[in-house]
């Protein structure tokens, strides 16, 4: 009992004493020992690497799971120290809606089947969904948590401490400047024609008690300072350390998006393989009428673009053969086509594209079902079907 009300009485008063120093140093009343400026960078560079980690941590949580009460409920059982359940994403949960709606409607109908198709490659982007985000969760969310968690938690305790250990450091320092200070002042030649000899008596006391005082006090200086040396190196260390971990963040970084790039190449084939699949490229309607089906053999994005017959006429083979952007386009045939992506141009045969613009667009005999002729303004070439949208 004895022990532990002596050791409460003495962290009473390192506590006050700090808080006075503290107090005093914030007033402009005490001198504060100031860290090197190599130790300031290295100090404004974890609170950076914090506070952006902090920030790319939320906003890709939000990119992957965009609604906050399931991300919530996650925070929760996270925790909680408990399993997440599996939870159905909205592509699988939009496939069942449609299989579901197709067996209402009818397999067997046009309408039907293609709910099948549709509800199908809806899954599977779904499934893709499904796999990018756990792997996103395991390969970058997981280090950037455990960092703020770990390694940052342990830096904020030993920059804390340091802190104290700079307070106990400069309150020693002014404890130590007051004692020399008195020690001073007693020490002051005592008048010898004093008629009371008592207060020379005394004041030789004095002297020899702020002579001791002095001696504690930096002894509590040197404790103080070896303390604070060996607390500085040790989160100095840790400081240093941040550079490690930006290089863990980095190769967390290129594994998210090669994630990223194999979720998009995924969720572009299926929608590629579905488009083959209806026998149709964008832009066309699968609900025409006059809609011929192809024969067999034939790529389906040909049946989309009328063909232009061949002029009959006299054959004279010593004719020169023309190329394809020496052609005139056909009266008729023709259609709007609007870019959905930039393209460069290969060669002097095929016409530079930008997204979003109109071009107009038709076939011309014997060219390959996956070209067009394009023309743009006074410019013309072959251009790729699968960077179009057909308009009309």
């Amino acid at each position: 009992m004895d022990f532990s009300v002596k050791k409460l009485a003495s962290g009473a008063g390192v506590f006050f004493t700090r808080a006075v120093q503290f107090t005093e140093e914030k007033l402009g009343q005490a001198e504060k020992t100031e860290l090197d400026a190599h130790f300031e960078n290295l100090l404004s560079r974890a609170d950076s690497t914090k506070n952006w980690t902090e920030k790319i941590l939320r906003q890709t949580e939000v990119l992957l799971q965009p609604n906050p009460s399931a991300r919530i409920e996650e925070f929760l059982y996270e925790k909680l120290d408990r399993k997440i359940p599996s939870r159905i994403t909205n592509g699988e949960l939009l496939g069942q809606y449609m299989v579901d709606a197709a067996s209402e409607f009818g397999p067997g109908t046009s309408y039907g089947s293609t709910l099948i198709k549709v509800g199908e490659a809806q899954r599977r982007l779904g499934a893709a969904d499904r796999d990018f985000i756990q792997s996103s969760m395991i390969n970058f969310l997981t280090p950037l948590r455990n960092f703020l968690e770990g390694d940052w938690k342990t830096i904020l305790r030993e920059r804390r401490l340091l802190e104290n250990r700079r307070l106990d450091l400069d309150a020693s320092k002014t404890r130590l400047k007051k004692a020399k200070a008195a020690e001073a002042k007693a020490a002051a030649t005592p008048d010898f024609q004093e008629t009371r000899p008592r207060n020379y008596v005394l004041s030789a006391s004095a002297s020899a008690l702020w002579s001791e005082e002095v001696t504690k006090a930096e002894q509590e200086l040197r404790v103080a300072q070896t303390e604070f040396d060996r607390q500085a190196e040790v989160t100095r260390l840790l400081l240093e350390g941040i550079s490690s971990t930006h290089i863990n963040h980095l190769r967390c970084l290129h594994e998210f998006v090669e994630a990223q790039a194999t979720y998009y190449a995924q969720c572009y084939q299926y929608t590629v393989d579905l488009q083959k699949l209806l026998g149709r490229f964008p832009g066309a309607f699968v609900g025409e009428t006059n809609t011929q089906v192809p024969p067999s053999g034939v790529s389906p994005s040909a049946a989309t673009i009328p063909v232009v017959p061949a002029v009959v006429g006299p054959c004279n083979p010593s004719a020169p053969s023309m190329t394809f952007t020496e052609v005139s386009p056909p009266s008729t045939g023709t259609r709007k086509a609007r870019v959905l992506y930039d393209y460069d141009a290969a060669d002097s045969s095929e016409l530079e594209l930008l997204a979003d613009e109109l071009i107009t667009v038709y076939s011309l005999p014997g060219m390959d079902s996956d070209w067009l002729m394009g023309e743009k303004g006074n410019k013309k070439g072959k251009v790729p079907v699968t960077y179009l949208e057909l308009l009309n």
